[in-house]
């Protein structure tokens, strides 16, 4: 089977969760794992290998009687939406998906990264010094990624705290690859504070049936912290040109600036 769905990003955003509520749905068939990171770190195995990541058709025919339109299958990598090649590669391999962004409040969506990071231990500075020391970080990794499709950038991947939030960025080469009416656009707080109602929105977004599963746990869910109000201003002035713009692309105002 051939992904229908894929949920592309961003970190940070909700998307383990959604994954997770629909592969409970009877009709969504889960790939061996939520993010299979094919279309950004694999791609060198190939589409055979990709293929095998999913169920067979046999599963798909199985699931006839429940599902009179046959089953789906999608993936999850939240890596997909920041990689320079995943939405060319996706939409060449399947020009008719239905494409999945989750968007949070860069500002917290930033907070949390670096959080999630120091709780790996891969971040030893304190969250003031990373952000200062990003354009260091990732000085020339995104124009080596163009340039060369099989370079990999461990920096560009980690120390991303504010460039991952700069959605306009990210959104547009899939608006130009992929219809609106492909696109579903989540924002992140609004799944948070009523996971049920964004569900109940891609099974709709998805064609499927609607379906109640038994909780809306939430997962990798991190221990709540703040950033200080003063690199909080900050920052929220650094993405408003970059919100507004990405306002007036989806015809949508977030709140986010304040």
């Amino acid at each position: 089977m051939k992904p229908y769905f894929y949920i592309v990003g961003a970190q940070k955003c909700g998307t383990t969760s959604l994954y997770k509520y629909l592969i409970q749905h009877p009709c969504v068939l889960s790939a061996k794992e939520k993010e299979v990171h094919f279309f950004s770190d694999k791609f060198d195995k190939g589409y055979s290998w990709y293929a095998k990541q999913f169920p067979s058709l046999f599963s798909k025919y199985s699931h006839f009687l429940s599902c009179p339109q046959g089953a789906i299958t999608g993936e999850a990598t939240p890596y997909y939406i920041f990689h320079p090649h995943a939405a060319r590669r996706i939409h060449a391999w399947t020009p008719n998906a239905r494409i999945i962004m989750m968007l949070r409040n860069p500002v917290d969506r930033a907070f949390s990264h670096y959080r999630y990071h120091v709780k790996l231990g891969v971040e030893e500075l304190s969250f003031s010094d990373a952000i200062d020391a990003e354009p260091t970080r990732l000085a020339g990794e995104f124009e080596k990624m163009q340039s060369d499709e099989n370079y990999q950038s461990e920096n560009y991947k980690l120390y991303s705290y504010l460039k991952r939030g700069i959605y306009i960025e990210q959104l547009t080469p899939w608006f130009e690859l992929f219809p609106k009416e492909q696109i579903l656009v989540i924002q992140s707080e609004e799944f948070f504070s009523d996971p049920k109602l964004s569900f109940n929105k891609t099974l709709e977004f998805l064609k499927l049936s609607q379906y109640e599963i038994s909780s809306f746990k939430k997962f990798n869910e991190g221990k709540q912290k703040s950033i200080d109000d003063e690199t909080r201003k900050l920052l929220v002035e650094y993405y408003k040109p970059y919100n507004q713009r990405l306002y007036d692309l989806l015809g949508l105002d977030f709140n986010w600036d304040v």
